[in-house]
C-alpha cells in the first residue's frame, strides 16, 4: 500500500519542473554534439540552482543529484567505456562519460522529487518507463549528434537495461533524501506553513 504523501506539487510546478529539465537536456545535447560541452554545463547547472532554491531542504536535494551523478558516471561510464555508445568529442577516460552526459543526469535528478513523485512505491512501472523511454533519448540524442552507435540494436538493448535498473533506484533514493517533504521535527505551524509555501512553488 502506497502512503499518502503530504507534498503534492501543483500543475504549473510540475509542468515547469519537466520545462527547465528539457530545456537543460537539449542544452547539453546540441552543445555536446557542436564541440561546446560548457554550455550545456552550465545550462544544466542554472537549472539545478532554481530547483535548489525551490526545496524547503536543499542538501537532501543535493544528495538525490549528487547520487544521480555518481550512478551515471559508473553506467554511462560502462556503454561507451565497452564501445556501445561513442559520445561526440570523446571520453575523457575510457571508463568515464563526457562531463555534458553527466549534466544531463544531474538536471533528471531534478524530476525524482516533483515530477517523479508520483512513482514512489510504483518500481515495476519506473522499470517499465526506465527501459522505453531511455533508448528514445538515446537515439534522439544520436540523431542530434550527440553520439553514435557500432552497433544500434545492441546499444539500445542495453541502454533500456540500464534504465530499467537505474530509475526505480533513483526513484527510492529520491523518496529517501527528499528535499520537499515536510520537516517532521518541526512544530505542527511550522509544518503547516512549509507546506504552504511548497504549495505556492
Amino acid at each position: 500500500m502506497l502512503r499518502t504523501d503530504p507534498y503534492q506539487p501543483a500543475l504549473p510546478r510540475v509542468l515547469l519542473n519537466l520545462a527547465l529539465f528539457a530545456t537543460a537536456w537539449l542544452a547539453c545535447i546540441l552543445s555536446g554534439a557542436k564541440g561546446l560541452p560548457w554550455l550545456g554545463v552550465a545550462a544544466a547547472a542554472a537549472v539545478i540552482w532554481v530547483h535548489l532554491r525551490a526545496a524547503p531542504r536543499p542538501r537532501r536535494e543535493g544528495l538525490v543529484i549528487a547520487a544521480a551523478v555518481l550512478l551515471g558516471a559508473l553506467w554511462d561510464g560502462q556503454i561507451s567505456g565497452h564501445g556501445w555508445v561513442a559520445y561526440a568529442g570523446g571520453t575523457p577516460m575510457r571508463w568515464l562519460p563526457p562531463l555534458w552526459i553527466l549534466a544531463t543526469w544531474a538536471a533528471f535528478a531534478t524530476l525524482l522529487n516533483v515530477s517523479f513523485r508520483w512513482l514512489r512505491g510504483r518500481y515495476g512501472l519506473a522499470m517499465a518507463i526506465g527501459g522505453l523511454s531511455a533508448p528514445v533519448a538515446y537515439a534522439v540524442g544520436a540523431s542530434l549528434g550527440a553520439a553514435s552507435f557500432p552497433d544500434k540494436f545492441v546499444a539500445l538493448s542495453v541502454v533500456a537495461v540500464g534504465w530499467a535498473v537505474s530509475l526505480p533506484v533513483l526513484v527510492a533514493l529520491a523518496a529517501r533524501w527528499d528535499g520537499f517533504a515536510a520537516d517532521e521535527s518541526a512544530p505542527p505551524s511550522a509544518q503547516t506553513r512549509q507546506s504552504e509555501a511548497q504549495g505556492r512553488v
